[in-house]
């Protein structure tokens, strides 16, 4: 099973990366697809962002989010 992780941000010529286990380590951001943003999954291994994982996360988050700011 491959390494994953959430790009946090952009800073200079690095994406700063948080690995499912919480680790942070910094990729140069030439690796990565031209189309890679925050918020992105990405296979540390091959450096290919993670479509469907992204989306799973994007929906949780937005399930919190609505929760957490419901009137």
């Amino acid at each position: 099973m491959s390494k994953k992780g959430v790009i946090d941000r952009f800073e200079g010529g690095y994406a700063v990366v948080e690995l499912f286990d919480k680790s942070i380590i910094n990729i140069e951001r030439i690796l990565l697809p031209h189309e890679a943003k925050e918020g992105d999954v990405i296979d540390i291994e091959t450096y290919n962002i993670d479509k469907e994982e992204t989306e799973k996360i994007k929906v949780e988050v937005n399930k919190i989010a609505r929760y957490l700011f419901e009137e």
